[in-house]
């Protein structure tokens, strides 16, 4: 069997395996790299373990560390209280806000990790709190990076606008971030509508009484208790919830302490310092954490042990094995394949699936890098759209960053509250596979075989 083609039948037997056995997907990725890399590619040790993502470990550490911190020291509540009543209470828009700040803070030029990285824990402790579907809402956060991702300023829109130009392609920045914006936003009413959007309409936060804990059945986004043991389907390990505090109006638990204080100054600098200064949110984060805990070191209390470890696992494990799957050169072996077909438009169709599927593991940019100039031969040849294949192939492979096994997805799951875990785990999985089955193939029908762009 070629080299190209082993770790793609290592991977499906890993989902095999992780669906049927009660075993974390990410230890099973980190063996897969092992036995491939060494047996297949004759890679050294230290080559497999390069590709370890360090900067996505620090990242999930890093800020589910420093919630944990907010949240045990009542900011989050804090912060959860000032945005309603930015809303006037109407728990509909709560959704809809998450997904826009994140696309401004996107479309500003901040990196979409980043973004989610802040607005994530607040959004889904806002689902917690108010009963909203934490699928929806995680995902509309996720979306709502995607909406403003390309932006003629934004890291996305430079990149492919900057491809685009150097094979001289016929290109439309505008073009480019509206197609996803608007893309973004229609995915964001699908996801309003079926997943509990509907019941949200006409509800205030002040129509809820006292907010049930875990324990009670007041978890959101179709979770249960989670009462330990082991994952199933690969999935993280559910683990016991904490109960989230119950927002009031009353004035003796509204006022603010100086570890609020000194936490809502942290975050502000976690804003600044990689949204601004573009440093890395990692590092930033789990710097502002230290500094809470060696201030309040009671407010740090079992803070390290609500980090997310089993995700960690999970996304650590899976995406080594990727490392060596790009290793082998497997994307570039089907890529080639698919681009020598010799039909325009199916050569569009299955460069956007190649997209969408590598992307779901892999870095968002270097599939866009790599992706589009697949395509650039075709398209100087003039027999279908440029500028929409570009925006098809962009589309496609950003809207999959919904998969848990990408930054974007594993913040998402990383800092779910009151849900099984577990079971969130595998809301996310299917639906970031529903997304990588029809998503490209509807930015393909629409940007592409129509011709008008």
């Amino acid at each position: 069997m070629s080299t190209e083609l082993i770790p793609i039948l290592a991977l499906a037997v890993m989902f095999l395996a992780a669906t049927v056995l009660p075993v974390n997907m990410g230890a099973l990725g980190f063996v897969a790299a092992f036995f491939v890399g060494t047996l297949s590619l004759h890679m050294s040790s230290d080559d497999i373990i390069a590709g370890f993502p360090s900067s996505l470990f620090l990242t999930l550490v890093g800020i589910t560390y420093l919630f944990a911190i907010a949240q045990n020291n009542g900011t989050v509540d804090l912060m959860v209280r000032g945005a309603v009543r930015l809303v006037r209470g109407r728990v509909a828009l709560i959704p809809w806000v998450m997904f826009g700040i994140t696309a401004v803070l996107t479309a500003i030029g901040a990196l979409g990790p980043a973004a989610v990285a802040i607005v994530a824990p607040i959004a889904l402790g806002f689902a917690a709190r108010y009963k909203i579907n934490a699928l929806l809402m995680g995902m509309m956060v996720v979306h709502g990076a995607q909406a403003g991702g390309f932006s003629p300023i934004s890291i996305y829109g430079v990149t492919v606008n900057d491809i685009a130009s150097k094979a001289g392609l016929t290109n439309s920045p505008l073009t480019l971030f509206l197609g996803s914006l608007l893309f973004n936003a229609a995915i964001g009413v699908l996801l309003f509508v079926f997943l509990g959007g509907r019941d949200l309409i006409g509800r205030s936060v002040h129509d809820d009484g006292p907010e049930e804990t875990a324990e009670t059945g007041g978890a959101s986004g179709g979770g249960v208790p989670a009462t330990g043991g082991n994952s199933g389907s690969g999935g993280a390990t559910a683990t016991k919830v904490r109960p989230t505090p119950t927002v009031t109006d009353s004035p003796a638990r509204t006022r603010v302490t100086f570890d609020q204080v000194l936490t809502l100054v942290g975050l502000a600098a976690l804003a600044v310092f990689s949204l601004i200064l573009d440093l890395d949110v990692g590092f930033i984060s789990m710097t502002v954490a230290v500094v809470l805990a060696l201030a309040s070191p009671k407010a740090q209390k079992g803070a390290i042990a609500q980090i997310s470890w089993s995700t960690v696992l999970l996304i650590g494990g899976v995406l080594t094995f990727v490392g060596v799957l790009q290793e082998a050169g497997t994307v570039e072996y089907v890529g080639n394949a698919v681009a020598s077909l010799g039909m325009p438009l199916l050569v569009a169709l299955l460069l956007c699936y190649i997209g969408a599927i590598v992307s779901a593991f892999a870095s968002s940019t270097a599939i866009l890098g790599a992706t589009i100039p697949l395509a650039v031969p075709f398209l100087l040849a003039g027999e279908v759209g440029a500028v929409g294949v570009i925006v098809a192939l962009a589309i496609s492979s950003t809207i999959v960053d919904v998969s848990p096994f990408s930054t974007n997805g594993a913040l998402v799951l990383a800092n779910a509250q009151n849900v099984d875990r577990d079971r969130f785990y595998k809301q996310i999985l299917k639906y970031s596979a529903l997304v990588v089955a029809i998503g490209p193939l509807v930015a393909w029908a629409i940007f592409v075989v129509p011709g008008w762009l």
